[in-house]
């Protein structure tokens, strides 16, 4: 097909183009629509009527209005803390290691997510168990000791979980910033922080915003971590895990809300021109 490369074009995207649109905007458009359905109290069984009754409870009830904030809250901070981590290890690697170092260390990052979500945070659930876990046991005797099982728990579980992909999009944006620039700003009297905050902080922004979009919208939607070691806390996750059997409309309802979320996190991206500086 070289003398037709429209074609040729179509036929390449056909299939992935194809999946997006069944598979991947077509669960999202279902979604929307079995939101504006209810249930039957009496059968169980969905009734197909358009009404606003999900949404109303859903914005009237208060115990749901603490879940999404207790949800955002948790997604910001699991944000700010794999950063705040993940920019001196990405600068270690890209710019302080010696060159043949860093394909190690880039694989040494990457080897958590080889083992299996579950085990990874059965193992912190382990950890975390007061009176017995590790951490009790490594640092009780000089007074500090672990969380339990609450907020401050899935707080550490999924900075843990998602730190990988915040180092690697940081560690990417480090590698191709110029060394001569460091240099430069040394040259012209700049310090170390004042260096960091108006020459490489501006130019990995992009990374950082990169980073951020896998480490908030993976804990916006997580349930499992939440469920393990979250002790009573509910996240939007554990709602419509739990409503997804029972109530399929209020959990479609439910779900909505990250959703909707992510939307308008990645139009506040876009509108700062990240995306385009990746």
């Amino acid at each position: 097909m070289h003398k037709h490369p429209r074609a040729r074009l179509g036929a390449l995207l056909f299939a992935p183009g194809l999946w997006l649109v069944v598979a991947y905007l077509g669960a999202l458009a279902a979604l929307l629509v079995t939101a504006f359905f209810t249930i039957d109290s009496f059968t169980g069984n969905v009734l197909y009527r358009f009404n606003l009754d999900n949404f109303h409870d859903m914005l009237t009830d208060a115990a749901y209005k603490n879940v999404f904030l207790r949800t955002l809250g948790i997604a910001v901070a699991v944000t700010v803390i794999c950063t705040v981590i993940a920019i001196p290890m990405a600068l270690f690697m890209a710019k302080v290691a010696h060159p043949k170092y860093r394909k190690i260390l880039v694989a040494l990052v990457l080897t958590p997510l080889w083992a299996s979500y579950l085990v990874k945070i059965y193992a912190w659930r382990t950890m975390l168990e007061p009176g017995s876990g590790v951490i009790d046991w490594l640092l009780g005797p000089i007074g500090i000791h672990s969380p339990g099982f609450g907020g401050s728990a899935i707080i550490l579980g999924l900075s843990y979980l998602w730190l990988p992909y915040m180092i690697l999009p940081i560690y990417a944006g480090l590698d191709r910033l110029p060394n001569n620039l460091l240099d430069a700003s040394s040259d012209l009297g700049a310090g170390n922080f004042h260096t960091f905050r108006r020459i490489v902080l501006p130019l990995i922004f992009p990374s950082i915003v990169a980073g951020s979009l896998f480490t908030f919208s993976l804990s916006l939607g997580d349930y499992i971590t939440a469920q393990i070691i979250g002790g009573k806390l509910q996240l939007l996750g554990n709602v419509v895990y739990q409503n997804f059997s029972i109530n399929l409309p209020f959990a479609a309802t439910i779900s909505f809300i990250p959703v909707s979320i992510m939307a308008l996190y990645l139009w506040m991206v876009r509108r700062t021109g990240a995306l385009a500086d990746l």
